[in-house]
């Protein structure tokens, strides 16, 4: 036959448990809910602050990026002009040694050698 072992767990649980008091099943909802909200609602509204505060610092922090690129910009633009500079002093040198070849050829033309 059957021993204690091999009765069903659940068996005659059903039957152990008392008539649920829908009224008390409503006021212990509402104490948990009362216990918890106002700590849910300081979290929520601390959490929607913070999430303000970060699109406020991630707008600071774009702008302060592109200002970075403004100044990268103007350093580039800088190297262009003197690097503009550099090559137009080059020009103007070897203008300058023509002219003095030219006029040392003109010379030596003058004086009847010719080239």
């Amino acid at each position: 036959g059957l021993g204690p072992s091999d009765a069903s767990p659940d068996e005659g649980v059903v039957e152990d448990l008392p008539l649920i008091d829908e009224k008390a099943v409503e006021q212990l909802t509402e104490g948990l809910i009362s216990h918890y909200l106002p700590d849910l609602q300081r979290s929520k509204s601390a959490l929607q602050e913070l999430t303000q505060n970060q699109v406020v610092l991630l707008e600071t922090l774009e702008q302060e990026i592109s200002k970075f690129k403004e100044c990268n910009s103007i350093l580039e633009i800088n190297a262009l002009f003197s690097e503009a500079k550099h090559y137009h002093n080059k020009l103007v040198n070897i203008r300058n040694e023509m002219m003095m070849i030219h006029e040392k050829t003109s010379k030596l033309k003058v004086s009847g050698i010719n080239i």
